[in-house]
């Protein structure tokens, strides 16, 4: 099936900034700016070399139409933007609204509902990704979502939207069904099923579980991700496994995450194609790190870090010391 969403995606953003501009009962609830900074350092086969660098520089405006229809919008303003996807930098441009309180659309560019703590996070607070999470094309979105909420901290959620696999220009899509929610007080959740397409339009299945659990002083992440093409000789040969600790002693976090991903080399198809693009077949993955972080203010308000970690696929020792700051210009009390 080809779908142009190029006209529906105009006229989508032009309806968004009309209502906006128009729109006599909006209500802006912050304007706030978020930027990062490192002194990166890193030792190839011996060879030492170091920058300094800003890692990110972020736009964040959040507000309200009516009592049942707010909109998001993150721009980052130090990312290119591509001529053929002049929204490259733009990773929130959405419009949701709550119908009754156990039901809620969007739509307009927003995450590409795929579960894990390590994809879920914002990009400004993860130091290191593995493979999987830093080759994808693309995790923010235009698409339409629809989240079922059956009781409080329980969200279902149903989604269209272009692959993450693919170019955000091509007509290749994800179907994604996703779970945020918990099981217990110490177990939270962010499940997810996508069936996806890549660049061939080929189709994938990814089974996602991404599990946090927080033990007072001491959180604890397990990610699970397996991914299966119909003709995959073995289901369990493509897989993701992330695990990521944190320890809070007062203004002090003490972090550390390894992960393991590993692609079988029978996973190609008849053409010798992997049907994994994004981790090829007869590949592994293996990294690792440890950092601290202080928060100097007691809030996340401006947080400093000084992280080391390695991949056994670059071979690259990185050691980053940085700082990480907030700043609201406006936020409705």
């Amino acid at each position: 099936m080809n779908l142009n969403l190029k006209p529906v995606l105009t006229l989508f953003c032009g309806l968004f900034w009309a209502t906006l501009l128009q729109a006599q009962i909006m209500q802006v609830d912050e304007v706030s700016f978020d930027t990062r900074a490192t002194f990166h350092q890193q030792t190839t086969d011996g060879v030492y070399d170091s920058h300094f660098q800003g890692d990110y520089l972020n736009f964040h405006l959040k507000g309200h139409i009516t009592d049942k229809i707010s909109f998001r919008i993150r721009q980052r303003l130090n990312k290119k933007i591509d001529e053929k996807n002049p929204f490259n930098a733009t990773d929130f441009l959405w419009i949701k609204w709550q119908a009754t309180p156990h039901w809620a659309f969007t739509g307009g560019k927003h995450p590409i509902a795929v579960g894990g703590y390590e994809i879920d996070s914002a990009p400004i607070d993860v130091y290191y990704y593995g493979a999987f999470s830093s080759r994808l094309y693309q995790y923010y979105a235009f698409g339409v979502s629809a989240t079922y909420t059956p009781a409080p901290g329980q969200d279902i959620q149903i989604q269209f939207c272009p692959s993450p696999i693919s170019p955000g220009t091509q007509d290749s899509y994800s179907y994604n069904l996703y779970w945020n929610g918990h099981i217990g007080s110490r177990w939270l959740t962010t499940w997810s099923y996508n069936l996806v397409e890549d660049e061939l339009h080929r189709k994938m299945n990814w089974f996602v579980f991404g599990n946090k659990f927080p033990l007072g002083k001491l959180v604890i992440d397990v990610d699970f991700i397996n991914r299966a093409a119909f003709g995959q000789p073995h289901f369990f040969s493509d897989w993701t496994v992330i695990g990521k600790a944190i320890l809070s002693l007062g203004k002090w976090n003490l972090c550390t995450k390894i992960g393991y991903e590993r692609n079988d080399a029978a996973n190609v198809d008849p053409d010798g194609i992997s049907y994994d693009l994004v981790l090829p077949a007869g590949n592994d993955y293996f990294y690792g790190g440890a950092g601290v972080e202080f928060f100097p203010l007691g809030n996340e308000d401006l947080r400093l870090h000084a992280v080391y970690f390695r991949d056994n696929h670059d071979k690259v020792n990185n050691f980053d010391i940085g700082i990480t700051w907030r700043f609201a210009i406006y936020k409705r009390k």
